[in-house]
């Protein structure tokens, strides 16, 4: 009798101060929910400031709209991944789903980019587009990939690498789809180097910040508010 005292006593003590944890959401609402201002804020900026028609004249190719879709494609499904991945009792495989996209994507691109050979020639004018492109990427993914690591450490990644890399591919691929409402023609070979650097580049820096990004915040005792 004196142990089960001893016990609840115990377990009363160890309960002092903790508050309930509230569940997340599901991952795909959660997902949904940090996509839908961002693609507000796209079409917002697109509408004021994009050249719309010479888009449309380019999207009328096939080849260019499944590069367009393919880019797109790959931002959604990796950030939607990333969601996943953050939490344990979700399946590995997610870390694949971005890949079909990614593919189609990289193939459109590249099949684009033979017309114009390394950007010299008559595409040469193009050449000096490079280096405002790879900083467009830039600019547009580290703050977007900062606001999101910051719904995602809600969930307290076991696996912070997997899901630094799937959000930091999802939001670079984002920046890239809309530079292509700024860049209305077929990249250079040399184009599609700087814009696969800058997707490089944004990757690698989440890989290598995963642990500052997803570290607690407070270490109390059921934190991590799975579900």
């Amino acid at each position: 009798m004196d142990r089960n005292v001893e016990t609840d006593r115990l377990i009363a003590t160890l309960g002092q101060g903790l508050s309930a944890v509230k569940p997340l959401r599901p991952p795909q609402w959660r997902a949904l929910l940090w996509l839908t201002p961002l693609a507000l804020l796209v079409v917002a900026a697109l509408w004021r400031y994009a050249n719309l028609t010479a888009m449309a004249h380019r999207l009328a190719e096939p080849r260019a709209a499944l590069e367009c879709i393919g880019a797109l494609l790959t931002g959604v499904s990796a950030i939607v991944s990333a969601f996943y991945l953050s939490l344990p009792d979700r399946s590995d495989l997610w870390r694949f789903a971005p890949l079909p996209p990614l593919l189609l994507w990289m193939a459109c691109s590249g099949v684009g980019c033979l017309e114009h050979g390394l950007g010299l020639g008559p595409a040469g004018d193009r050449l000096g587009e490079s280096g405002s492109c790879f900083k467009f990427i830039l600019i547009v993914s580290l703050p977007t990939a900062a606001l999101l690591f910051l719904a995602l450490r809600r969930a307290r990644p076991l696996l912070p690498l997997r899901v630094a890399l799937s959000g930091a591919l999802g939001v670079a691929a984002l920046a890239a789809f809309v530079l292509m409402f700024f860049h209305p023609f077929d990249v250079t070979l040399i184009d599609l180097a700087m814009h696969a650097l800058a997707v490089v580049l944004v990757v690698s820096l989440a890989g290598l910040l995963r642990r500052v990004a997803f570290s607690p915040t407070d270490s109390r005792p059921g934190g991590t508010g799975q579900s």
